[in-house]
């Protein structure tokens, strides 16, 4: 074992404990890489390629892993997600 370990005396953990923290989450609509030079040349209104096709599903992440994947919605005028198929636990094990 080694010497920076802690054992917890803590038999088990309460879910109402858990329930409460916090991730960050992202709503990943595309990615697209692009150089130095591209990057310095953009304007107001200028237009990013992304590697998704208009209408496919987007990516949800929490904590940095994909959990889910959904649609864009909008909201009393404000974008939201809308959960379409959430990953199985075998699927977010292989994203880490």
């Amino acid at each position: 074992m080694p010497k920076d370990y802690v054992k917890s005396n803590r038999k088990s953990l309460d879910m109402e404990q858990l329930q409460d923290l916090r991730f960050p989450m992202v709503m990943v609509l595309g990615t697209s890489m692009i150089t130095v030079r591209e990057l310095l040349n953009w304007q107001k209104h200028s237009v990013i390629e992304l590697d998704r096709v208009a209408g496919e599903n987007v990516d949800l992440e929490i904590n940095g892993k994909v959990m889910a994947k959904g649609e864009v919605v909008v909201m009393n005028n404000h974008l939201g997600f809308r959960l379409v198929t959430l990953l199985s636990p075998e699927e977010r094990l292989k994203s880490l």
